[in-house]
């Protein structure tokens, strides 16, 4: 599997497979997904798991999704960054991302990269 910066992602078409959905809970923390997440197959990040992904504006539970990466969340004190993937046409400012993402990245210092 290969090893890539996030960072590629931004502004193109990604596939992604959601295995935590909207509405299911973290099986070690407890918490509320209140939005889909999943990863890139065969990606690896910087903590040598999937690439991890964010699907905001789709608010149905789904179990994979295809949709433009906008942003890149990453942690500054965890080598493990998320990618923001949108269905097309669709934005978030990175006020909205971060509220939208708040439910698990309160956990942790990130920054959000265009």
């Amino acid at each position: 599997m290969e090893k890539i910066d996030a960072k590629e992602f931004i502004g193109k078409e990604v596939e992604i497979v959601i295995d935590r959905a909207l509405g299911t809970k973290h099986p070690k923390h407890g918490f509320i997904y209140t939005v889909n997440y999943g990863y890139v197959p065969n990606v690896i990040s910087g903590d040598g798991e999937e690439l991890d992904a964010y699907l905001l504006g789709v608010f149905d539970p789904v179990e994979s999704y295809k949709g433009k990466c906008i942003a890149v969340i990453h942690r500054t004190n965890d080598d493990d960054d998320k990618i923001i993937v949108v269905p097309d046409g669709v934005n978030y400012t990175d006020e909205q991302i971060k509220a939208l993402t708040e439910f698990q990245e309160r956990f942790f210092e990130s920054v959000i990269m265009r």
